[in-house]
């Protein structure tokens, strides 16, 4: 139905504390974001374009400024700077309603003296549709939805989940341009949570609709986007499809923040021997796939002290040898299918998945607390990233 594009937009806020600056100093940081001279900069300057129908994702940790470009989006807050267009058309000072836009809310925003089918009827209303039209609407969203049997109750009659598929039904009925989402799960429980997941999924792939959806649930990410932009302190980190954050992140942050457990990460050496890289961690030496060879080259990187990254379902457990890593069990964890190993191992906290197909029944004991065991990890598999800015060598 209709592209979003964000062009250099930007968001400041008022500061309302008084304070002198001092002469040629750096600008200040609050619950970090940047203080200028403008007042507190929430989103310094945010460019994406979201193609028609994309399903993209906002994510990243609270006061990142996902929701706040969400609302720039909507209309909910002033744009401090930069153009926003939709369709085409510069939104920046289109009133909300005037945007062919709908949205959810975490808190399900029901009208509580209303039923489900007047709750949503409502936006057709407001709008002049014919009964006959509100209806037939209605009808096509419930069943979309799998609500039809709740059109004549009241909210408070309904459960967690079902109140969310109403109102996603209010904002589907007319069909806008754009739908956007601002955290509509975490209010639920983690079994509503997948279900409502999979829910959505399925509403994707029925209405012609541009999806804008914000979390700060990764899984959440990872699942429904087909993109996803990952932001820290109101700038972008990286964008990208799930597999390209997981399998190539831009840096230390996107790393972390992307995948559970979390990565592994490990004080090592890059060494660069004319055109061949190595890398010496824990007094063992790693030697990076081929393609990882060719980036590096590619970059001109040089021998450096850096942070190397591997994730847990990515550390293999072997037999003692030269080329092992040691670690003491701490904790073990039964995941059912899998299980979490957590080993104090160079000091630190490593942490390694193990399928349970994987173990020979009799060794299962020496995945208890106080046992020794040895691993190892792919050169094609790890992530090396600087010691200096934190970016991915490789990019």
């Amino acid at each position: 139905m209709a592209e979003v594009i964000l062009k250099h937009i930007k968001k400041v806020y008022p500061n309302t504390e008084k304070k002198v600056k001092k002469k040629g100093a750096e600008p200040e940081k609050k619950h970090n974001l940047q203080i200028t001279d403008e007042g507190i900069l929430a989103v310094p300057d945010f460019n994406l374009e979201i193609a028609d129908r994309e399903f993209v994702v906002f994510v990243g940790p609270s006061g990142c400024g996902k929701s706040t470009t969400l609302r720039m989006i909507a209309g909910l807050e002033e744009i401090s700077g930069g153009e926003l267009y939709i369709d085409g058309k510069l939104m920046n000072d289109v009133a909300p309603k005037d945007r062919d836009i709908a949205m959810v809310f975490q808190s399900y925003a029901l009208y509580p003296h209303m039923t489900v089918r007047d709750n949503m009827a409502f936006p057709l209303k407001l709008r002049g549709y014919a009964k006959d039209e509100i209806d037939r609407k209605v009808n096509e969203a419930a069943e979309t939805l799998g609500i039809t049997q709740f059109l004549d109750r009241k909210p408070k009659a309904l459960s967690g989940g079902q109140r969310q598929r109403v109102a996603i039904g209010r904002a589907i009925v007319r069909e806008p341009k754009v739908l956007l989402m601002d955290e509509p799960l975490s209010n639920l429980d983690a079994k509503l949570r997948n279900q409502m997941r999979a829910e959505i999924i399925k509403l994707r792939e029925r209405i012609n609709t541009t999806f804008v959806y914000v979390t700060h649930d990764q899984t959440e990410a990872m699942t429904l986007g087909d993109r996803i932009v990952i932001m820290k302190d109101g700038v972008t980190q990286q964008v990208g499809t799930p597999q390209e954050v997981f399998e190539h992140p831009a840096n230390l942050f996107v790393s972390g923040f992307i995948g559970v457990p979390q990565m592994n990460y490990f004080d090592a050496e890059l060494v660069r021997d004319g055109d061949k890289f190595t890398v010496e961690v824990g007094g063992i030496t790693i030697e990076p796939s081929a393609e990882k060879q060719a980036r590096l080259l590619e970059h001109d990187v040089q021998s450096q002290p850096i942070t190397l990254g591997i994730r847990p379902e990515h550390v293999s457990l072997v037999d003692a040898g030269e080329k092992t890593l040691s670690g003491t069990v701490d904790v073990s964890e039964m995941m059912g299918s899998s299980v979490h190993l957590h080993l104090n191992s160079l000091g630190q906290d490593v942490i390694v998945i193990v399928q349970t197909t994987d173990i020979d029944r009799e060794r299962r004991s020496e995945l208890k607390a106080g046992h020794e065991l040895s691993f190892t990890f792919s050169g094609e598999l790890v992530h090396m990233f600087s010691k200096e800015d934190e970016h991915n060598l490789e990019f």
